[in-house]
């Protein structure tokens, strides 16, 4: 397993950090921790992905909203700032994210052509679509990457993907992206009473274990091997959503895991896919408790054997 990150991944901005609970700078804090340790392998896209990548996967109306200060900080959750511009906004949270698409994207093409498992510290931004952006997340980084692959000849219509949520909030923007894709399987395991409550693209959803808030880690756990054991056909690809919003304390997510549950919840994702022979890119997903950082790196030392 190798494990991508660059110094751009992080966003930082100053005493604006305070207005989200999401920690911008824990991709720094996860790397450090992750080199030194000597155990791990830590790679770097060579650049982020240019907006025109991005605006071949968005519609003609997100092309503008993507560029629009109003709109950005809406899908961010944060109030409206006068004194912000977009191009603050361009350079401390937009262009850290067009890395982390680029993480993704770099991983895959990798995972295709070498096999493996490529472990991106970011992305994971799946409330995004080709129409919308909402809960953090800008740019869908998989339908980005899906895209790319297929254009550049890496993957074509028929193969089989594989995406396996396990963030805490449903991945509406990759039901959304993928409604009418019938070679892609989602598998999302969620807090069901909690954003995003649309029945619309929580039908899209292959393989669904709807949860209980305050969901403990033996019982997300078991939840979790049904729906691993429900995954049927041979698959070209695979990518994760491994969200840390699933621990106690994280306010957002609503469920009860611990650190070490984390870990045992990406062991068993990561022996499935081994099982199966499937190349894979994990990507971060949300997390927005201090312990996100740990729980990242504690798990990623404890599967450095895949």
């Amino acid at each position: 397993m190798k494990v991508i990150y660059n110094n751009e991944f992080n966003i930082d901005l100053g005493l604006l950090n305070y207005v989200h609970p999401f920690d911008g700078v824990k991709f720094r804090k996860i790397a450090e921790t992750l080199t030194s340790s000597g155990k791990v392998e830590v790679v770097s896209p060579d650049a982020a992905v240019s907006m025109d990548v991005v605006d071949e996967f968005l519609s003609s109306i997100m092309r503008h909203r993507v560029r629009n200060k109003n709109g950005i900080l809406q899908a961010l959750e944060v109030p409206r700032v006068p004194f912000i511009g977009f191009s603050f906004l361009d350079k401390k949270v937009l262009t850290p994210m067009r890395w982390g698409v680029a993480g993704t994207l770099w991983g895959a093409e990798r995972a295709l052509e070498n096999g493996g498992i490529y472990w991106n510290l970011s992305g994971g931004y799946h409330h995004a679509a080709q129409q919308n952006m909402e809960g953090f997340c800008i740019y869908n980084d998989i339908g980005i990457c899906y895209q790319q692959l297929v254009s550049r000849g890496l993957l074509n219509a028929a193969d089989k993907i594989l995406i396996i949520d396990t963030d805490a909030h449903h991945g509406n923007g990759n039901a959304v992206t993928f409604m009418d894709n019938p070679s892609v399987t989602l598998l999302d395991i969620y807090n069901a009473s909690i954003y995003p409550t649309s029945e619309h693209t929580r039908k899209r959803v292959d393989i669904p274990m709807k949860l209980k808030p305050g969901t403990d880690g033996e019982t997300y756990l078991k939840c979790l091997e049904i729906a691993l054991g429900e995954i049927e056909g041979d698959f070209n690809l695979a990518f994760v959503v491994a969200g840390t919003d699933v621990l106690g304390s994280d306010k957002l997510g609503g469920l009860n895991l611990q650190v070490s549950d984390v870990a045992k919840r990406e062991r068993r994702t990561l022996v499935k896919l081994q099982e199966m022979n499937v190349p894979a890119v994990l990507t971060g997903g949300g997390g927005y408790s201090s312990q996100s950082a740990v729980a990242v790196s504690n798990t990623i030392l404890s599967c450095i054997d895949f």
